[in-house]
């Protein structure tokens, strides 16, 4: 998981507390060579900064502006700690707080949550917090719009770029493929998005939205990379292929899917684990 410090800091645990203010504010863009010139419109509006991690204000394609708002971040970044193997959470009650950015990377806003709508560790890495504010309130008082969720499977050669709102920095490159298996530690990711070198990913930017350029949608949430090619190991993820085969890919960073998020809400930003479609997993 990537750490909300830099590595060289030390290899703690990811507890929301006690962390130093992010020490670079300029935004910095590491491009691959195959990323387009569009990837320069992907900004911070819509992207929130946590008290240890990265992520965004986030809508369904069918989200209403009378909805109650999203976050969307990992979920290792609770601020509860890490979710155990198996653990699935829906509606606790959270009062945690969320720095709303504009465009150029600005805080204009603390939005604050009512509860952690749904939040786990298994077969991906997401936590989604439903706000105490509607979507139509954000526009309305700060002229920003929350980004949207893809409801489709990414593709790979895909240009994207992770927003991470913790640095006020951008990563450009391009979706590298998908690993069928990403194990880390005592926790296993279904269908993981690799993305190409380019995206040097560091500590605090887990949660970032990882944004389509060409749509400006959300295809993943950033989540993880391998620091320094260990095997299967925390910080060290490996990828298993249906064969049960192990490939390590020293520096490589990872992101989880988001298309299939959408199914599993419904009116209101009510979460239905029940309905068609959703392949969530379940408490």
């Amino acid at each position: 998981m990537k750490k909300p410090l830099l590595a060289a800091l030390g290899a703690l645990m990811i507890t929301g507390t006690g962390l130093a203010a992010p020490a670079v504010a300029a935004t910095e863009t590491s491009t691959d060579t195959k990323a387009p010139a569009a990837v320069q419109a992907v900004n911070f509006a819509g992207t929130v900064s946590l008290s240890n991690c990265s992520g965004s204000v986030v809508r369904f394609p069918d989200s209403e502006a009378d909805d109650p708002a999203l976050v969307m971040s990992n979920g290792h970044c609770l601020e509860t700690g890490f979710p155990a193997a198996g653990e699935v959470i829906v509606d606790r009650a959270s009062s945690r707080t969320f720095g709303l950015l504009n465009s150029a990377g600005t805080r204009v806003a603390t939005l604050r949550a009512g509860k952690i709508a749904y939040a786990t560790m298994t077969d991906t890495d997401v936590s989604l917090y439903q706000l105490t504010t509607t979507y139509g309130q954000i526009t309305s008082s700060y002229g920003i719009s929350p980004l949207t969720l893809n409801d489709t499977h990414p593709v790979a050669g895909t240009a994207i770029t992770v927003v991470s709102g913790y640095w006020k920095r951008t990563y450009a490159c391009n979706i590298d493929g998908f690993a069928y298996r990403l194990k880390e530690g005592d926790w296993t990711w279904k269908d993981s998005v690799r993305y190409t070198s380019a995206c040097q990913t560091i500590g605090g930017t887990s949660g970032s939205p990882v944004v389509d350029n060409a749509t400006g949608n959300v295809v993943a949430v950033n989540n993880t990379g391998n620091e320094d090619g260990g095997r299967c190991t925390e910080n060290n993820p490996c990828e298993v292929d249906e064969n049960g085969t192990v490939t390590v890919r020293a520096g490589i960073n990872y992101g989880q899917e988001t298309y299939q998020i959408p199914a599993c809400f419904g009116v209101d930003s009510k979460l239905d684990l029940n309905a068609a479609g959703c392949t969530l997993p379940k408490p």
